[in-house]
């Protein structure tokens, strides 16, 4: 459904994005994961249609982006980060007004309208003017204008920042609901976000794709997928040369708030050893502190997280996009 090929945004000598390639399937939801700065809205607003690329190609629904820009704005809509509202404008009129715009027949604009005001929930809202909505309500109408012509694509650009927690897992819902009928591409710098809505992510730093898989396998392939989180009596630096012998062990590292984030009791080390994957060293490391003398007052197992794999693809030049997507091949193979 939406096909990106080396898509480059160059400002003067400084690329916004470099080389980026990704696709999406029908129906599913892809989170463009990213710091601040990574290239996410350019990527979105070219799609969009919005902003030219220097390079590169991209395809909605078979069309070009840049040589068939008309035709891929009927088929998407877009929520940009500040959503496009008319504040003095209610809410039904305005998304009569966007249905107009957006070439919807005249015929078919009263039933589009309400079948959006219906899908995301603005019913008691419908003849509330939006200046008066909370910011929760009109992100809703945001997220209703870019569906009000039915595209099969919709691209989202933070689509919960500034939010409360109570308004994001209801427009994290609303999105979620969209799949299946809908092909998506949400964008965030927000973790939880990703792993509660999106199938698929892809993952962008410095203006490149550094890794494209589902948040599962993700977690999975580069960090090994589990490790353990330790509690001792004794010296970390110590403990860390004694594990380093342990077979199976990959990585240690000290938590400085402890491992349940309480503020670390006097004496006591707080480690988190990363296992390599398919193995499971915990009882050696165990038997191997004892040992040693160390007295162990905790040891538990824990899963590596989406954090884990945002901070290891975003602070290394390592790329990882061919060794990802091979594995993601693979398993569909399977």
């Amino acid at each position: 459904m939406i096909e990106v090929e080396h898509l480059s945004k160059i400002y003067g000598s400084t690329p916004a994005i470099s080389d980026v390639t990704f696709s999406v399937e029908p129906g599913e939801i892809l989170g463009l994961l990213g710091p601040n700065g990574a290239g996410k809205t350019t990527t979105m607003r070219i799609l969009a249609g919005y902003l030219p690329a220097t390079n590169g190609n991209a395809r909605i629904a078979g069309y070009d982006v840049h040589e068939n820009s008309l035709a891929v704005r009927q088929r998407i809509g877009y929520l940009p980060e500040t959503p496009p509202l008319y504040p003095e404008m209610t809410v039904e009129g305005f998304l009569h007004f966007v249905a107009r715009i957006k070439g919807v027949p005249a015929g078919d604009r009263t039933n589009k309208v309400i079948a959006a005001i219906e899908r995301c929930n603005l019913g008691d809202k419908r003849r509330v003017i939006i200046r008066k909505l909370s910011k929760g309500y009109r992100q809703r109408v945001g997220i209703a204008q870019a569906i009000v012509h039915d595209p099969p694509a919709i691209i989202l650009d933070e689509p919960t920042v500034g939010l409360d927690p109570r308004q994001i897992i209801e427009v994290r819902n609303l999105i979620k609901s969209l799949a299946g009928t809908h092909t998506i591409i949400l964008s965030t710098h927000i973790l939880p976000e990703v792993s509660m809505t999106c199938s698929r992510v892809a993952i962008i730093n410095k203006g490149k794709v550094v890794a494209t898989n589902t948040p599962e396998n993700l977690m999975t392939q580069l960090t090994g997928g589990s490790g353990y989180e330790l509690e001792i009596e004794g010296e970390a630096a110590l403990a860390k040369q004694v594990l380093q012998k342990v077979a199976g062990v990959s990585l240690i590292e000290s938590i400085a708030t402890g491992i349940h984030g309480y503020q670390p009791q006097a004496n006591r080390a707080y480690l988190r050893v990363i296992s390599q994957p398919g193995k499971e060293p915990g009882k050696d490391i165990a038997t191997t502190l004892v040992r040693a003398g160390f007295g162990l007052h905790e040891l538990r197992r824990v899963n590596a997280t989406l954090e884990d794999v945002f901070l290891q693809l975003t602070t290394e030049e390592k790329n990882f996009d061919t060794e990802v997507n091979l594995a993601d091949n693979e398993g569909e193979a399977a």
